[in-house]
Order: structure tokens, then C-alpha cells, then sequence
């Protein structure tokens, strides 16, 4: 499952929040909300990346500069995104990054021609726009100097009346809005700029989804917000507690579509046979658009909510069962299995790779989670959402041979700590003070087989970044450790790792497909030294690709 291995998400968004932060924030005035996981076409190829916007927190001015011209005329607006591959580690265990720095800077062709970010997921109060403040309204850093911008959107209300500055003094409860000499007719005060907040205003019937992200479309920001129907009155449906509530009907019936420079919000029905929302789209005719009128831009970015995912998958642990007696005697519960994060205990979570799944013929996004059974850890199942048009929202579940063991979660955790040569490192790792952080464990699937991938971070205890320095990965019986995913699987498979030249170019008695497999490992990993600039490594790869193609065109002589 080639499509797969590139885009393993090796990058958790926990620890690669924190590193985003110590590389990318740049300023104490700019800060990470979040880490979102996304697919982009680069080179022609579905790659799946992490990304988060640089948005502004006013609250990190020093104290001298915290003005109220600074905090509402002059500090007003986030700037750019940064974005970085799942799946590649640079050569010091730190992420690739696409797009960077300020201005943003890409390396894939994805520009950002607008990347002001005035409306976020982080709360700020309000900014005032297009005033006579000099030297203007701050734009972005560029090295000793600042950058300096005139908002040129259509967010907020326009200042041109007396009227209008007097009510929004009442409203914010600040006089500077009505005597600030700064402000114009030509201003325009920005206000309820959380995306949250904007969805619950316009439309506070329904339940928003707790993990808005960020899209990156036709040089522009935009945020796209998950919107639920739900009911705890539908007959004859199991109750589930879910986000505080019960409820026993849920539908994921609309997509929320934020502009980040504008504030403008779009609703589109993306369950149109949800009564509900057929419902409220009467009630409110010019509320709702149609699926398809959403920009292709915009749709190819569409996901399926882990949170309506989760539930259905607490579901299925019992509703599987179709034999009435079976079902009557709990006989085949299913659980989610628990995996070690850090140094804890938790349950695996959701999570969003591009894979080609068994029985298909392309590469697909989906969301995926593995089953157990009930108080076992052998792996029984997995469940996969398809988030790609025109099979968004396809479940399919897949059940694993129950004829041989199949290794879950816990147990591949357990025969890592019983690993000798893992164990080993970790407990050097420790002992010298360093922190060890056992990411998501990763299930993949592989025809009918199961490949599990687990990355290592460490942090000194006297940094706050992390870095991803080892790939854990197992297979059937085998399980290897290495510094990078191809190194891994060549290890895993061929067994000799990139020991020695002679053992890299080997492949007698091996079939042409082994061989092909081979060539292939060889050549992501001269891709990979390349993007790294290490040209010594590249140059070896590209001579062991070469000789095994040599020993592949005489062995089909």
C-alpha cells in the first residue's frame, strides 16, 4: 500500500503543536489555536499535510504596549499558515514545511495571496479598521522594520454615522469609540470575530462540531465548521451521551464556510434528507445553499467529522451483531482498543490518512478506527469514512481472517517495552533526562493484514520542542526501529536495512516483484535525502536503485 506509507501520519498534532510554535510563531503576538489535518493535490499526488493558521493574540504585547490603540487600531489581524508533510522528518527530527515564515513562503505551488487572518478560532475583541492612525495598521514583521496595511474586506459595520459610533460605545462598553480622533467615516469596526461565534449567531439551532480547520483555497483562508441536527426524541433509538448531551439521532447536516478576511459565512446542506434541516431550509429559504454550489476549491476539502464518526463507532461495538441471540447475549461485543501515548494509557483515537483500501483502485482520504473484541487486544475490525467526492461519506466496515491472530493496539505497545533493543534505548533515553513521547499508534491496512506504525519524540527537559527521532514499526511477527519510515520498512521487509552498499544492491533470489518493492524503498529514500539536501545520501540511493534495475532487466533476459 504505497499511497499509504507516504502519507503516515507521523506527525501528531499534539507535540507537532508545540514545535510548530517554537519554529513558526515568530512573535509573541502570533499564536497557534490549533493543528489540522487536510489533503492537497501536489505534484499530481493526494498527499495528506498538518496545517494551522498564524493567528493574532493581542494578549501577547508587553505590558508597556498594551494601548488601547494598539490593542484595537494598530494590532488587528493573524498572518499566514504554515503547512507541513504527515509523513517526512527533517535530518534534526523536526517537520518539512511547505509553506513558512512571514510572508508565507511555499514550496508546492499553494500560494496565499490574502493570508491576513482577522476572523479565528482564537477569541479576540474587536479591531478597528481603515482609521487615520499613523504609521497605519500593522501588517506583518520584515526584519527591522514593520510592514504597515489598509483593510480592503467588506467585514464589520462601516463608522459613517454618529449614530452607528454611539451604539457601538453602548455595545463595547468603551467611550474611546466615540472620541477617538482616529476614526472616520471610512472606518469599520470588526467585531464577534471567533468563527464559533459567528456560526452560533447565524444559525444557534444547530450543534457545531468542536474542531473548525483551516483551508487553503485559490490564494485564500477559509474555515470549514462541521454543523449537526440532532434529537434525543426519535423512537426506537438507542440514547448515546455525547458532548455533554443524550441524544439518539445526529446528523451531520451542514458545512460551515467562513471567510478568514471577510467574516463571511456560507451554509450548505450536506445531508438533504435530513427532515430537520429540510425543515429549517423552509423556515429559512435564503439560509441554506445546495451542496454542489460550494466552490470545488472548497469541496475537494470537505471531511467526515470524527465527531459524528466516533459516535457511529461506539455504535457499531454492539449494533454488528445481526444474530438476534447473539446480540441478545452480548456474544460479540467489540471495543475500542488502548494504545500508550506519552507514557499513558488511552483509547485510540479517529484518525485521517490517504490509503488505497482493500478492493479499491485509488488512493481515497479517509477516517479510520480499529475494533477489538470486548476485554481481548487481538484486532478484530477497523471502520473507514470516505471524505473524497463522490463517495464522501461511505462507510464500510472490514473484518480481519479470524482463522489467525491478528495483532491489536495493546499488543504490538507490549512486545515494544519487550523488545530487547527497544526497551534498551528507552530506558537510556530516560535515564539521560529525556522525555520520551510514544505518539498515536497507527494501524494500517495492507490487503488483509494489518502494519502498525508508532513515531518516538523526544524533548529535554529544559526544551519545548519536541523532536520526532525514531519510527517504530511491526509487521506480523517483526518489529523494527529506525530514524525514518523508508529505513524501517526496508528493514522490516529486506531485513538489512542500508547497512553496507553490497547488502543495499543484493536481491539474489528474490522475485521481480520483491525486487521492484525493493527499488521503490530506494528511490523514496533518495527523494527524501534530496528534499533534506543530503547529496551524499541521495547519490548512494540512486546507484543501489540503479544496480537493482540492472539485476532486474538480466534476471527478465
Amino acid at each position: 500500500n504505497k499511497d499509504a506509507m507516504e502519507s503516515v501520519r507521523l506527525w501528531d498534532w499534539r507535540p507537532l503543536k508545540q514545535t510548530y510554535k517554537q519554529l513558526q510563531e515568530l512573535k509573541q503576538y502570533y499564536f497557534f489555536n490549533d493543528v489540522d489535518v487536510d489533503r492537497y493535490i501536489i505534484d499530481g499526488k493526494k498527499i495528506a499535510v498538518n496545517l494551522s493558521a498564524r493567528e493574532l493574540s493581542i494578549d501577547g504585547l508587553g505590558g508597556n504596549a498594551q494601548t488601547w490603540q494598539n490593542r484595537h487600531l494598530i494590532y488587528t489581524h493573524g498572518y499566514g499558515a504554515v503547512m507541513s508533510r504527515v509523513d517526512r522528518i527533517s535530518s534534526e527530527g523536526l517537520p518539512v514545511f511547505m509553506i513558512q515564515d512571514i510572508p508565507p513562503k511555499s514550496d508546492v505551488g499553494i500560494k496565499i495571496d490574502r493570508p491576513e487572518v482577522y476572523y479565528g478560532e482564537h477569541k479576540n475583541s474587536y479591531a478597528i479598521t481603515n482609521t487615520s492612525i499613523q504609521p497605519g495598521e500593522f501588517d506583518y514583521p520584515s526584519g527591522d522594520e514593520n510592514k504597515y496595511t489598509t483593510y480592503a474586506g467588506t467585514g464589520g459595520i462601516k463608522l459613517d454615522s454618529f449614530f452607528k459610533r454611539l451604539l457601538t460605545a453602548v455595545a463595547f462598553g468603551d467611550v474611546n469609540l466615540l472620541i477617538s480622533g482616529n476614526i472616520s467615516s471610512e472606518s469599520r469596526v470588526l467585531f464577534r470575530r471567533n468563527i464559533v461565534e459567528i456560526a452560533q449567531t447565524y444559525v444557534p439551532f444547530l450543534e457545531l462540531d468542536d474542531d473548525p480547520y483551516l483551508v487553503i483555497s485559490e490564494g485564500k483562508l477559509y474555515w470549514i465548521i462541521d454543523a449537526y441536527t440532532q434529537s434525543d426524541q426519535f423512537p426506537y433509538s438507542t440514547p448515546i451521551s455525547a458532548g455533554g448531551k443524550t441524544l439518539n439521532y445526529i446528523r451531520n447536516s451542514v458545512k460551515i464556510v467562513i471567510d478568514a478576511y471577510n467574516g463571511r459565512i456560507s451554509c450548505y446542506i450536506s445531508d438533504s434528507s435530513d427532515p430537520i434541516i429540510k425543515a429549517y431550509a423552509k423556515i429559512f429559504p435564503n439560509l441554506f445553499k445546495e451542496l454542489k454550489d460550494v466552490p470545488e476549491g472548497l469541496k475537494s476539502h470537505l471531511r467526515y467529522p470524527e465527531t459524528i464518526f466516533n459516535i457511529q463507532s461506539h455504535m457499531l461495538l454492539k449494533y454488528h451483531m445481526t444474530n438476534p441471540n447473539v446480540f441478545y447475549n452480548n456474544e460479540d461485543l467489540w471495543a475500542i482498543p488502548t494504545q500508550i501515548y506519552g507514557s499513558s494509557e488511552e483509547p485510540v483515537h479517529s484518525y485521517y490518512l490517504v490509503t488505497t483500501l482493500p478492493n479499491e483502485k485509488r488512493s481515497e482520504f479517509i477516517l479510520i478506527l480499529p475494533f477489538t473484541p470486548y476485554k481481548k487486544n487481538n484486532m478484530m475490525s477497523f471502520l473507514t469514512a470516505k471524505c473524497d467526492m463522490p463517495d464522501y461519506g461511505q462507510l464500510q466496515l472490514y473484518q480481519l481472517p479470524k482463522d489467525k491472530l491478528n495483532y491489536g493496539p495493546m499488543q504490538i505497545e507490549a512486545r515494544i517495552n519487550q523488545d530487547p533493543e527497544i526497551s534498551k534505548q528507552l530506558t537510556l533515553w530516560s535515564q539521560k533526562g529525556t522525555n520520551v513521547i510514544r505518539g498515536n499508534m497507527l494501524a494500517i491496512p495492507i490487503k488483509e493484514s494489518i502494519i502498525y506504525i508508532e513515531p518516538l519524540y523526544l524533548k529535554a527537559e529544559t526544551s519545548e520542542m519536541p523532536e520526532l527521532k525514531k519510527v517504530i514499526v511491526a509487521f506480523s511477527d517483526k518489529i523494527v526501529m529506525e530514524n525514518d519510515l523508508p529505513t524501517a520498512i526496508e528493514k522490516l521487509f529486506f531485513g538489512s536495512g542500508f547497512a553496507t552498499d553490497a547488502e543495499k544492491s543484493d536481491t539474489r533470489g528474490m522475485s521481480l516483484k520483491s525486487m521492484a518493492d525493493r527499488a521503490s524503498f530506494h528511490f523514496s529514500k533518495a527523494e527524501e535525502y534530496m528534499r533534506a539536501g543530503n547529496w551524499k545520501g541521495y547519490g548512494e540511493e540512486l546507484e543501489s536503485l540503479k544496480n537493482i534495475l540492472n539485476q532486474m532487466k538480466s534476471q527478465g533476459n
